[in-house]
């Protein structure tokens, strides 16, 4: 049923609480930015007016009813889904929620191995035992694409008790796998698919992008509208079809892990930015595309740089490809993708997504203007000006993260165990109790029950060396590791 999509109901209840002048006795206790007025003084103090508590004007998170209900529906009907939640704790909570709702402990999932962290922490809080699927890789470029149909059929041949499939769409570097005919094939064999659609937001409001998961059947997809859909960071939802899982077993999971206290500048935000999606989001994504795809051919006029994109398409897990994911292979410089993050930073005052060994990210969305564009193609011209031939960094252990590890022990199972802290280059053999990875991405090298090895390690200290930022593991600094054990 279509719906007024230029209605922001929550959005416009916040204004009209602004404009009562509401004498606050209730929490935050900053009460509308006097306690804090020189943070006021920076951001403007309507900001602070308008980040307000859970009230019966307001209506709650938790069991919405009224201003909420409407923008969630609202927002359902933007995305083709059935029914969608606001998610304010991040995509990473709408991941773990996927997977809490269809997994008990014990039961598998089938995911690839190149799932962002939230759905191994997913594993953690549900109890559920992986099943990893490899990725197809592009070895030239050193990355992981999709996942192909072949291998999620044989991962459910080998599985057929498995809950449910997990797909990412698009991959952060943009790769789509053919998921309409994987949705089809889980669903012969009754299994709910779980879509990590992070990257994807803006997919719906365009023809010429990829489809987005809901059009093409899947169960749930978590979607991050502050990625690329103009929403403020931390604002996502969680979109569900009905048939295999439960709506009031989702809002019960919800309730467990999302916070009581929402905030209403984040939730508002996907109000107006759904509206702005639904109304102009085709005009505003056309406009992004040409503008993307200009600086994409300036860039591959530029000695040493490759900017990949659709030419990647019918390659090995390459379905189809998102255009504003602007990747480049900066290996003819002499670089690496961590260097040239740095050196576009620190010397052009421009910060990309991501760089890993052979690449960089920039990921272009609806607040992308031309001038912004230009002036990464002039940084990059720069760069190969200054930089291409003046060094060679030796590039290894790229492979390591696109390889699927040994899993010993599951990943609950592994969280809860007794460990010890053993040094990091003493661990090759050892069944990790931790994980460890770089951010951003945040794919995990290593996870709670793998086999840790030389590669692994070899790979770890290689991101040290590139000043990359590790995280998650209990040594700020990653000289120790730990690993299950006495």
């Amino acid at each position: 049923m279509l719906s007024n999509q230029n209605k922001t109901p929550l959005f416009d209840a916040l204004k009209a609480y602004h404009e009562r002048g509401v004498i606050p006795f209730d929490v935050p206790g900053h009460k509308h930015g006097n306690g804090i007025p020189e943070f006021a003084e920076f951001v403007g103090k309507k900001v602070l007016e308008i980040d307000v508590n859970s009230m019966k004007p307001l209506d709650n998170i938790s069991n919405p009813i009224s201003v909420i209900k409407e923008a969630e529906e609202l927002m359902a009907n933007a995305y083709w889904a059935d029914h969608s939640f606001f998610i304010v704790n991040g995509t990473s909570s709408a991941v773990q929620a996927m997977i809490m709702s269809v997994c008990q402990p014990g039961d598998k999932i089938i995911l690839p191995r190149n799932a962002h962290k939230s759905a191994i922490n997913g594993l953690i809080l549900s109890g559920a035992l992986p099943v990893y699927i490899q990725p197809e890789t592009n070895e030239e470029l050193g990355i992981a694409m999709g996942v192909s149909v072949d291998s999620v059929e044989r991962a459910i041949a080998k599985n057929p008790d498995a809950k449910a499939v997990f797909i990412i769409n698009p991959t952060y570097y943009g790769a789509v796998s053919d998921l309409e005919n994987i949705v089809k094939l889980a669903h012969k064999h009754g299994m709910a698919v779980l879509v990590d659609e992070a990257h994807g937001a803006h997919f719906r409001f365009s023809n010429d992008l990829p489809m987005e998961a809901m059009e093409l059947g899947a169960d749930m997809a978590a979607v991050s509208l502050h990625k690329t859909g103009g929403s403020l960071t931390q604002s996502s939802v969680l979109l569900l079809n009905e048939g295999l899982i439960d709506k009031n077993t989702v809002k019960t999971i919800l309730n467990l892990t999302q916070t009581t206290s929402a905030s209403y500048l984040l939730m508002s935000s996907l109000d107006v930015a759904r509206k702005m999606l639904a109304t102009k989001g085709d005009t505003v994504l056309s406009k992004i595309l040409e503008l993307t795809r200009e600086a994409r051919d300036q860039i591959n006029k530029i000695d040493g740089l490759y900017a990949f994109g659709k030419e990647l398409i019918g390659t090995p897990g390459v379905f189809s490809f998102d255009e504003t994911k602007l990747g480049v292979n900066v290996t003819g410089l002499g670089l690496t993708g961590f260097e040239v993050y740095d050196i576009l930073r620190d010397e052009y005052n421009i910060q990309v997504e991501l760089g890993d060994v052979l690449n960089i990210l920039a990921i272009v969305s609806v607040g992308d203007t031309e001038e912004s564009l230009k002036a990464l193609v002039d940084a990059l011209k720069d760069i190969s000006e200054k930089y291409r031939g003046s060094k060679k960094t030796q590039i290894k252990y790229a492979k390591i993260a696109l390889e699927n590890p040994e899993v010993i022990v599951s990943p609950r199972n592994a969280f809860y165990t007794r460990k010890k802290f053993i040094k990091l280059e003493e661990a090759e053999g050892e069944i990790s109790g931790e994980s460890i990875m770089a951010y951003p991405p945040g794919i995990p090298i290593v996870t709670p029950g793998e086999r840790i090895s030389k590669e692994m390690i070899h790979y770890i200290n290689f991101l040290k060396s590139q000043h990359s930022m590790l995280t998650d593991s209990q040594d700020p600094y990653v000289e120790k590791i730990k690993v299950l054990g006495l």
